[in-house]
């Protein structure tokens, strides 16, 4: 197995373009680089989201992490990760808009197709992958991507039976129309434990957007497998369901179906944050924990060179956050809707950026790195899948 030494490029602004929005430019998927910061976590003592019991059985303050063995390598620009309920993985490639199965017991790699109308730019791309809640009987594959005019969600028949790069439909649209800019273009889908269609969207670096209700950038969106708003969302007849986010690019459910997103800050905090129908997270009036009212203060907040997070899952009782400017898998300990304990860090700097993760069932995790974003060092055998186990 290949392990890294931690490794922190300078990071260069680059001129953004966008067809709808002038776009700003981010460090590291998080922002410019702040000033005299420490790397001391910081842990909110009380979530401002309607309290709930405890689980009754918290986790510890300290966990584990074991590396079990690398899944495949060689992947290039991976982003997105669904697995398939026999156990291989689909894996999104950002810049080249294909999607790749990974057998899990060899690590043999087949391209299953391309997604046409991608436009891979800056951190736009063929970006997060759900599976329908009906894949067993429908077989669609949901893909996030950005286009020349936007970012979209669209379905697609996944048919094993045709000849390999060659087993995706043609993309269904079902929702389109979400900002995009060379930066903050969200882009994670899950479907909920409700059997509805959650998206994270970014602001594209237009920071009003977040605090403005009709429109979908710097939003967590919440909508039928059609596409259509969801019935019961908090602002009637909109896909919105959560608002003032920066650029959302983790989102996972725990046992009790509470959901939890992750934050891109910019100068100063990055956040874990539990999400509630309605609720305002404060971009750009607030960053981190202000204690602000109308706002929801995140669970616990990192500062940007630690963190900039991406995917997350839950297992084991904690949220688990991958980090790519910060080069680490964090720890969050849950106890109902605050965090047990400090954030515990994993795998600092060895395997470089790390993207997404994605539960493997019980105490297992997978997880993929992301060194050829443009942004990292590839090293050889880069970008990879992991197996980990954790406690």
């Amino acid at each position: 197995m290949v392990q890294r030494q931690s490794v922190r490029p300078a990071l260069a602004a680059a001129a953004c373009a966008a067809f709808l929005f002038t776009a700003g430019c981010s460090s590291g998927d998080s922002g410019p680089p702040g000033k005299d910061k420490t790397s001391a976590p910081s842990v909110s003592d009380a979530g401002k989201s309607p309290a709930s019991p405890t689980s009754g059985d918290v986790p510890s303050a300290k966990g584990t992490v074991t590396v079990v063995r690398t899944v495949t390598e060689d992947l290039k620009s991976p982003w997105g990760l669904a697995p398939l309920p026999e156990g291989d993985l689909l894996v999104s490639s950002r810049d080249e808009g294909t999607i790749t199965r990974v057998d899990t017991e060899t690590g043999k790699k087949t391209e299953i197709g391309s997604v046409p109308g991608v436009a891979s730019a800056g951190e736009g791309g063929l970006l997060g992958l759900a599976l329908s809640p009906s894949y067993a009987s429908d077989h669609m594959v949901y893909a996030y991507f950005t286009t020349e005019s936007d970012n979209r969600i669209a379905r697609m028949l996944y048919d094993e039976k045709e000849p390999a790069g060659e087993q995706l439909g043609a993309p269904d649209t079902v929702f389109k129309g979400i900002p995009k800019g060379s930066n903050h273009n969200g882009g994670r889908i899950a479907f909920g434990p409700d059997g509805l269609l959650y998206a994270g969207t970014g602001e594209t670096y237009h920071t009003e957007l977040a605090q403005d209700k009709k429109s979908p950038g710097g939003k967590i969106l919440r909508l039928t497998p059609d596409g259509a708003p969801a019935p019961g969302n908090p602002f009637g007849d909109s896909p919105v369901y959560s608002y003032g986010h920066r650029n959302v690019q983790g989102l996972a459910w725990d046992t009790k179906k509470r959901l939890w997103a992750s934050e891109f800050g910019q100068d100063t905090w990055d956040e874990l944050n539990n999400i509630v129908a309605g609720g305002n997270y404060g971009w750009p009036d607030a960053e981190g924990k202000g204690g602000r009212s109308g706002f929801h203060d995140p669970i616990a907040q990192w500062h940007t060179q630690d963190a900039s997070p991406s995917g997350i899952a839950y297992a084991e009782g904690s949220i688990w956050m991958a980090g790519l400017r910060g080069e680490r898998l964090w720890r969050v300990p849950l106890d109902g809707t605050k965090a047990a304990h400090d954030p515990q860090a994993f795998l600092e700097g060895k395997y470089g950026r790390l993207r997404t993760v994605v539960s493997a069932g019980g105490d297992k995790l997978w997880l993929v790195t992301s060194e050829t974003d443009t942004r990292g060092t590839p090293g050889k055998g880069d970008d990879r899948i992991l197996e980990l186990k954790v406690s």
